[in-house]
């Protein structure tokens, strides 16, 4: 089940790399929020989207905009990610998968003749009431980050 514009963010408390509890709840009505899941920390095509949402984290602050990344790494997993590929932004640890579930990025993908079950590659811009403005599935992280910077500008314009 996807998730679609208008509908209201499902709601979660994740700890981050340092397990530290995040809670969505807490920071509505007060920032924007992008949610980029994708499927594993270290790998080319996940470290590169993480680095470009980084490498544009002040843009994102500057739209009053919270940039969250959320995999199913473990904190320890995500800290090392984080320290090894100077992210500054926050990255959040789904370990049992719940809130992917929830968000419709837990997928059935067909690998080798075998359905096996991964993270697709998504993004869903909230606005400060916990509406979901934008849900982006299976997208391609190439350029991703500025994507969704415009789209996040023209929702604040």
């Amino acid at each position: 089940m996807q998730l679609n514009a208008g509908e209201t963010a499902p709601s979660f408390a994740l700890p981050d790399a340092d397990m530290e509890t995040v809670d969505l709840a807490a920071h509505l009505g007060k920032k924007c929020i992008v949610l980029f899941f994708y499927p594993k920390d270290g790998t080319p095509c996940c470290t590169r989207e993480a680095t470009d949402f980084s490498d544009h984290e002040e843009d994102f602050a500057e739209q009053d905009c919270l940039v969250f990344g959320i995999s199913r790494n473990d904190c320890l997993e995500h800290a090392e990610f984080r320290d090894r590929e100077g992210i500054g932004l926050t990255l959040l640890s789904d370990a049992d998968g719940a809130v992917c579930k929830r968000y419709g990025v837990w997928q059935a993908k067909e690998v080798g003749g075998q359905k096996k079950f991964g993270i697709a590659r998504s993004t869903f811009i909230i606005d400060r009431a916990g509406s979901i403005r934008h849900a982006l599935y299976n997208v391609n992280y190439k350029g991703h980050a500025l994507d969704v910077l415009r789209l996040v500008k023209e929702m604040n314009s």
